[in-house]
């Protein structure tokens, strides 16, 4: 059932028509401090793959992805959750180097997601990944990759309010960093998303690190896949919305996994049968660079710079009449 929060008095500082201008200015600003930062490169990328080459995102392993038959070809194909093992394939076939990356527009539809005022069954992010190397593959790598993802992010702010001098959104360039294990510690007898939400209040940027494998409860801090992410070395940014009054995940992101690293998770996930795909055959063979990547969520980022107060003011998706309804009463356009 979709849940829709208003915030007190709100009111957008900025038209529908300066949104839109605005959301275009944005799109073009973060992807140049993007690329300048993680050295990167735009390709091209798919909307849909073959299901049986396994390089579609199971997410949390339980979403169901949009299947359609291809008449030509008499095969079914499948809307991409998001891009995380293409990515990595696409570096090995188009010939990136070691410190090189791409990045790329990446449109899915998730028919199972739970509808709020941060999630709609349309996704869009700049998916980017790129090339490390094996003295690389560390945390503070990581780190560093981190930091200059919230500098584009901050710097497209500043850029942002020269324009619209009416954005009142404050963020902050310094990074928390805490793990997950850290952070259950910090809040034993809160749930994950409360933890988040305690955590990001005070800091206001935050990286929460050690996403999928158990926590000492018993419980991970949220599912990831088993065989992109190496649960050891990924992470959320998170940013505090004070319209929202909440944290909200910008990107999820991580070093991904090695050959021992994607047989230990897919062992602890009951999914060993998976090495028998394309794409996990190639991975366990050392046929594909070692990387690092993650998704930057396009309307997340808007919402948040823009000061909105719900994903529908900067996309296009479909609701439920109760959202639309609730929305409506309230002042918020949706488009």
């Amino acid at each position: 059932m979709s849940k829709t929060t208003v915030p007190k008095n709100y009111v957008s500082s900025l038209t529908l028509y300066e949104t839109q201008t605005a959301i275009g200015l944005l799109k073009r600003t973060f992807e140049e401090r993007l690329c300048l930062a993680l050295h990167l490169k735009r390709v091209s990328a798919p909307l849909f793959v073959d299901p049986d080459t396994g390089l579609n995102d199971d997410l949390s392993g339980v979403e169901r992805a949009v299947r359609f038959d291809i008449k030509e070809t008499g095969k079914d194909a499948v809307v991409v959750h998001s891009l995380a093992k293409w990515k990595r394939m696409a570096l090995a076939v188009y010939g990136f180097s070691a410190g090189e990356g791409l990045y790329t527009d990446m449109n899915a539809i998730r028919r199972d997601e739970q509808m709020d005022n941060l999630h709609s069954v349309y996704t869009d992010q700049w998916d980017w990944e790129k090339i490390i190397t094996r003295e690389t593959r560390t945390m503070q790598y990581l780190k560093k990759i981190v930091q200059g993802i919230v500098g584009a992010i901050c710097d497209t702010l500043d850029f942002l309010k020269c324009r619209y001098p009416q954005i009142n959104v404050e963020l902050t360039r310094t990074v928390t960093f805490i793990s997950a294990q850290e952070l259950e510690d910090l809040y034993p007898d809160k749930t994950a998303k409360e933890r988040e939400n305690l955590f990001t209040q005070i800091h206001k940027t935050v990286f929460i690190s050690g996403i999928g494998d158990k926590l000492r409860s018993g419980k991970p801090h949220d599912a990831r896949a088993p065989d992109y992410d190496d649960w050891s070395l990924n992470g959320d940014i998170l940013f505090w919305s004070d319209v929202l009054q909440c944290a909200i995940e910008i990107s999820s992101m991580g070093i991904r996994v090695d050959e021992q690293a994607m047989e230990n998770q897919l062992r602890k996930a009951g999914a060993t049968e998976r090495k028998t795909l394309p794409f996990h055959r190639a991975l366990l063979n050392g046929e594909l660079p070692l990387t690092v990547g993650g998704g930057i969520g396009q309307s997340r980022l808007s919402m948040l710079l823009l000061g909105k107060a719900h994903i529908g003011e900067v996309q296009v998706s479909l609701w439920d009449d109760d959202t639309k309804r609730i929305c409506k009463q309230n002042g918020i356009v949706l488009l």
